[in-house]
C-alpha cells in the first residue's frame, strides 16, 4: 500500500519581540533588506503538557517589508509570518519575514506626512 503524497509546505508564523536589529542594506537588483534578530518566549503545549519555550532566530526581510520592520523600536513585539531557509553562512535556519502584523510601538505615518 502507497502512502498519499504530500505537498511541501514551508510556512511560519511566529510572535516576537525584535532584540537585533542590523544595517539597512540592498540586494545587487537594489531591493531593501534588512537582518534582524527575534526571540519568542511562551507557553506552548506538546503532549498533553504545558511548557515554557524561549529562543531567539535571525530573521530577513526584503523589500516592502523592510520599511515597517526598520521602524519597530527594539523590544517591539509583533507577528511575523514567513518560511524558513538557510543561513547565508549555512549554518543554521534564517526566517524570511513576508509579513508582520500586531506591531506595538510603531509610529504610524499620517497621509499629511
Amino acid at each position: 500500500m502507497s502512502r498519499p503524497a504530500c505537498k511541501p509546505v514551508n510556512q511560519v508564523v511566529l510572535t516576537a519581540q525584535l532584540v537585533e536589529r542590523a544595517s539597512l542594506r540592498y540586494t545587487p537588483a537594489g531591493l531593501p533588506a534588512l537582518d534582524v534578530k527575534l526571540a519568542h518566549s511562551g507557553p506552548t503545549e506538546h503532549n498533553g503538557v504545558l511548557r515554557t519555550v524561549s529562543f531567539e532566530l535571525h530573521a530577513t526581510a526584503l523589500g516592502d517589508t523592510v520599511t515597517t520592520l526598520h521602524r519597530m523600536e527594539i523590544g517591539a513585539a509583533a507577528r511575523f509570518s514567513g518560511f524558513l531557509a538557510k543561513q547565508r553562512n549555512g549554518r543554521g535556519v534564517m526566517l524570511h519575514v513576508r509579513q508582520i502584523d500586531g506591531i506595538d510601538n510603531v509610529p504610524v505615518l499620517s497621509d499629511s506626512n
